[in-house]
């Protein structure tokens, strides 16, 4: 019998460990005032010093499909969650949430949740796209339930047959995996820091600048940055670009890079970053042309620093980004339509100012650390009590 001061165990399951400060660290900060936090993940560890109350359990889950190593990973997370005995199990990312859900319904864990940020079979064609959508229905079936970051992929799951109880999978809030730390995400305390950044950059208060902060695919829109931004700064050479996130476009922007060199102009190329608030700090704009996306934390985190977005009009997106009042909305891979948008804030300095006000006020209203880390603990609190969510 579980004594009645004594915490209740809640592990966070994610694949890779850059997951760690940038969707669950607001979390992290604030559970184990209430619960026993410990997270589990490949390379997790590293963070140790840096949130000290966490439990942390090295254990690779590789993000590509491996028959012979997935099975070992899926051995072990049962060899943990037999010895650790948690009370609520959670994971986020694809690989993460299979394996998980499928350790922790062999061990019986009494709570099992999974919470989607976007489906990887969106985007998928033929056979690869009933496989990819196979797993995540069986994701579904293994857990207690499952949450999504925003509304709208709540509906394009449920549309899709995925549902809770004939309803939308819920969401905590209004969307957002962990909200914003506003005390992190102010100009004020980072002034300094920014100047010095944008100085190292080269970059002046005469310079206009864009950010693109993802991974570079395809899929996340690298290609298609590159390619309107080239258009943009052709007719606005005081435009910069800070192109930031590891290289993940299997050659292709490298091949892009030998070929086309000009369309590189003006782009500041960065590779993955620790201290993405200060690029935000320095930055007027916020680029995010994706395809396929779960609720946007990059957009939040950007309109807590004033900073509108333009964004594609797909799900996820449209949760983060308010059309015309907190930044833009345009369709997927529409590249003129992206120029467009992002040759509007040069041309409407006013625009930008309206906007970058209205997209603070919102994260301030929605999307704080504290909000969503409250509807949080009030959601494992209702599992763990067995009521109805």
């Amino acid at each position: 019998m579980q004594n009645k001061n004594q915490k209740l165990k809640v592990v966070r399951i994610v694949t890779a460990s850059y997951v760690v400060p940038w969707h669950l660290g607001n979390t992290l900060k604030r559970i184990s005032a209430d619960f026993e936090i410990c997270v589990v993940g490949q390379g997790v560890s590293s963070y140790q010093n840096t949130y000290p109350n966490v439990k942390w359990v090295d254990i690779d889950l590789n993000r590509k499909i491996s028959p012979l190593a997935d099975l070992l990973s899926l051995y072990k997370l049962c060899r943990f969650f037999i010895s650790y005995q948690p009370d609520i199990v959670h994971s986020i990312m694809p690989k993460a949430g299979l394996l998980t859900s499928l350790a922790g319904f062999i061990c019986r864990v009494p709570i099992r949740l999974h919470t989607f940020t976007g489906q990887v079979w969106a985007t998928k064609k033929s056979k690869t796209r009933y496989f990819l959508y196979a797993l995540d229905k069986l994701i579904t079936l293994l857990n207690t339930v499952c949450l999504t970051d925003s509304p709208s992929q709540s509906q394009f799951l449920y549309d899709h047959h995925i549902s809770v109880h004939g309803k939308p999978l819920p969401v905590l809030g209004n969307g957002s995996l962990s909200g914003v730390d506003l005390s992190r995400f102010d100009l004020t305390s980072m002034e300094k820091s920014a100047e010095e950044l944008a100085n190292s950059l080269g970059i002046t208060p005469q310079h206009f600048v864009f950010a693109f902060i993802a991974r570079k695919t395809r899929d996340k829109g690298a290609i298609d940055i590159i390619t309107a931004f080239a258009k943009v700064t052709a007719l606005y050479p005081h435009s910069r670009l800070l192109f930031i996130g590891p290289d993940e476009s299997e050659g292709q922007l490298e091949q892009l890079k030998t070929d086309t060199p000009e369309l590189f102009n003006n782009v500041l190329c960065i590779d993955k970053v620790d201290n993405h608030e200060l690029f935000l700090a320095i930055s007027h704009v916020l680029c995010l042309p994706s395809y396929r996306e779960g609720f946007g934390t990059i957009v939040i985190d950007a309109a807590a620093l004033s900073v509108p977005t333009i964004g594609s009009n797909i799900v996820g997106l449209v949760d983060a980004i308010d059309n015309n009042n907190t930044g833009i909305l345009f369709p997927a891979g529409d590249i003129d339509q992206l120029t467009a948008a992002m040759s509007s804030f040069l041309e409407n300095p006013l625009q930008l100012k309206t906007m970058g006000s209205a997209a603070r006020q919102r994260v301030e209203q929605y999307f704080s650390a504290d909000k969503l880390y409250a509807e949080l603990k009030c959601f494992y609190s209702k599992l763990l009590a067995g009521r109805s969510i």
